[in-house]
Parts: C-alpha cells; structure tokens; sequence
C-alpha cells in the first residue's frame, strides 16, 4: 500500500476551482474572489507524471523556473522523495506587484517504488524546466517472453 500525503489547501483550490466553473464570472461575480486578493501563502508541490515503460519507470515532474542546485532528489527505502524550494523574485519591489499567483517555497513530494526498481541506476535529467527521474527496472522484474514447444 502506497502512503499518500493529505494536502487540505490542494483540496481548497480544487473546490475553490469547481464552484468558478458552476458560477461563470458573469453570474454573482467571480466565486471565490476573496480568496483570489487575499495574501494567504499557499503550499504549492510540483505536479508529476509518473508512467511505466518495459524498461523503467518514469517520473517527470514540472518545476519552471527552477535550477538543479534548488531542487534535492533521494532514494531510501524503496521511497522517492522531491524536494527543494522556489524562490520569489526579489529584483522587483513589492510595492510594484499588481497581483501573485505563482506559487513560492519549499516543497516535499515522496513517492513509493515497487520493488521492481533498481535504486542504485537512477538517473535524473532536467530541461526546459520538466525535471525527468529515470528509474530502471532489475533484470528479474523485465518481462520475458516463454516460447512454447510442440511436442
């Protein structure tokens, strides 16, 4: 069984998002403006694809505007763990912001790995922003066609 992290504020932004969706902005206003102008910090995480090739597993994860130095991959006990920290802008003034809507901070994603993953081959790769995890499978866990004989 796979551990899953509750994150209650992604639970918020997803209702916060289905009632903008039930009442347009031409009925009552926008739903949830108030919540849109107000200066709570959010927890943001990355959001990831994980997907399974013959070979390996794959877990792409989007991180724009992020280097490699900010971002801190880990293996241990078949768990994967992201994290690492985005930061603001500082070379604007404050005062000159109109509105915020990215998210900043620190992260921390951990992912379960079957067993069929090899963790001492995992390689990691970043471009255009799109953080790619390579994890290879062990040899035993690759499929491997039986031919069967006539007798």
């Amino acid at each position: 069984m796979s551990l899953i992290k509750w994150e209650p504020f992604r639970e918020m932004a997803g209702l916060h998002g289905r009632l903008n969706r039930m009442f347009p902005d031409s009925f009552f206003g926008r739903v949830g403006s108030l919540l849109e102008d107000s200066t709570v910090v959010r927890n943001w995480a990355p959001v990831v694809d994980i997907y399974e090739t013959e070979n390996e597993v794959v877990l792409k994860a989007e991180l724009p505007g992020m280097e490699k130095k900010d971002i801190h991959l880990e293996v241990r006990d078949h768990t994967l763990t992201l994290s690492g920290e985005r930061k603001h802008e500082k070379e604007i003034n404050e005062e000159n912001f109109h509105r915020v809507e990215r998210s900043y901070g620190k992260f921390y994603r951990s992912f379960s790995l079957p067993s069929t993953v090899n963790g001492g081959e995992i390689k990691a790769s970043m471009k255009d922003g799109v953080l790619e995890v390579n994890l290879p499978k062990v040899e035993k866990a690759k499929l491997k066609a039986i031919e069967i004989e006539s007798k």
